[in-house]
């Protein structure tokens, strides 16, 4: 079947081929129709497959063959969790529009907030935002939501992690009741199940990959080392198998920074990306890997969320992530769209519990390989897990990952967000002060 089998109009067809698209993917196959129909949906699929274009083609075609206001309003809201992710939906919107007389823009916080005045005043069909800035924005008056005909929840499954719960029902208050709402998220979870059955009426249900699995084109392998010995063996295997492109995770902003600077200076071109850079060196760092000119990107969970590199060959967990659930989400930045990749971890003993968490989760075990020259030395002790904030016990041997998944290396939806945006209660109490900070 091809995308023109799906009854989308002539503009987007051209738009998507441009893209290079001939072949629409599962969940593009199920949303497009499903969205087309009016009706609300809920839909789960894995990162990578597609599920950008599987709303976004849809919602285009609805804004476009239904009736105008006089005046350009918001019609399409969508929702993300962080800044990247943001502005790769609204690339998307862009892209796919580009024949229709739509217009679109994207907010999000980190950045000055007056240009993004200044490009809403006029008029905009779409708006892709981040929650919190959205909600500054719509209290100081800059926004009306008030036209809104679809709105769409991407990845509201990181949304109720990061602690957006709060700022999502608020913007919820503001939007007409009759509207069509879609909701994406890469995890069927108990607490999205109830977050859908507030939001949608009736919906449809899409599922294209079972729950918590990895993605099947990820070659993935543990290699058992001692933590010491990470950074030397992260070197080798890079320089060893001539490897770029190489997305690497740590738990923690300043081991990014760390591992980003020690690979430097082994003539490893590196740089870190985390919600403490600016946004303009997250873009810099970013577009020079996309383009091949950087060869390793540093990233914490919190910056990657929401990246989208095509064919992206190498992920690395230097550290386990605490949350096994995060590991699905890491590992599923390679082997996307019909790709496939490579996924390797380096456990050191601290990390053992870990290990087994994120094997119940998958339900497979994960291959243990060991490097010649980097044998892990067999009567080493675990330590406890440094989370960056505190020091808690984050498998030590004792067979779990000993902590809540609410307490997290980043304090998720404790005051502290991915992607750099603060909780609105935490953003009132700390603007007195010296302005405000970013996660």
């Amino acid at each position: 079947m091809t995308f023109s089998d799906l009854g989308l109009r002539a503009e987007l067809l051209s738009a998507v081929e441009a893209q290079g698209y001939t072949t629409p993917t599962p969940i593009q196959l199920k949303a497009i129709p499903a969205v087309l129909k009016g009706g609300d949906l809920l839909a789960s699929a894995q990162t990578g497959t597609g599920k950008t274009a599987g709303f976004t083609l849809p919602m285009l075609q609805r804004l476009a063959d239904g009736p105008r206001p006089g005046k350009r309003q918001v019609r399409a809201l969508v929702l993300t969790p962080t800044r990247e992710l943001a502005a790769q939906v609204g690339e998307s919107v862009a892209d796919y529009g580009r024949h229709l007389t739509l217009k679109s823009h994207v907010i999000f916080g980190g950045v000055g907030q007056q240009p993004q005045v200044d490009a809403i005043r006029p008029g905009l069909d779409v708006l892709v935002a981040t929650p919190g800035r959205l909600l500054d924005l719509q209290q100081q008056k800059h926004v009306d939501l008030s036209k809104v005909e679809i709105l769409v929840l991407d990845e509201a499954d990181r949304m109720l992690d990061m602690g957006f719960i709060h700022d999502i029902k608020k913007i919820l208050r503001v939007l007409p009741e009759k509207r069509q709402n879609l909701l994406f998220s890469a995890t069927f979870s108990n607490e999205i199940q109830a977050l859908a059955n507030k939001l949608l009426d009736d919906p449809e249900m899409i599922e294209v990959a079972r729950r918590n699995t990895t993605a099947e084109l990820v070659d993935q392998a543990i290699y058992r080392v001692d933590r010491e010995k990470k950074r030397e063996l992260l070197a080798h295997l890079i320089t060893e198998h001539d490897w770029h492109q190489v997305l690497v995770f740590t738990r923690t902003k300043h081991g990014a920074n760390r591992l980003a600077e020690q690979l430097s200076k082994q003539e490893i071109p590196a740089m870190a990306i985390h919600g403490n850079k600016s946004q303009s060196a997250r873009t810099k760092a970013l577009a020079a890997f996309k383009t091949g000119d950087l060869q390793v990107l540093v990233a914490t969970d919190i910056a990657a969320r929401g990246l989208d590199i095509e064919e992206l060959p190498h992920v690395v967990n230097f550290e386990l992530p605490n949350v096994a659930e995060d590991y699905v989400h890491r590992i599923g930045r390679t082997g996307r769209a019909g790709s496939e990749g490579q996924a390797v971890s380096l456990v050191c003993v601290d990390e053992h519990g870990l290990l087994k968490g994120i094997e119940r989760l998958i339900k497979r075990d994960l291959e243990k390989r060991i490097e010649p020259g980097f044998e892990p030395d067999p009567n080493a002790k675990p330590e406890p897990i440094e989370n960056g904030r505190n020091r808690r016990g984050g498998g030590g041997g004792r067979g779990g990952n000993g902590q809540k998944r609410g307490d997290a290396g980043q304090n998720r939806g404790q005051g502290q967000r991915r992607g750099g945006e603060q909780p609105t209660a935490t953003r009132r109490r700390r603007r007195g002060g010296g302005g405000r900070q970013q996660a």
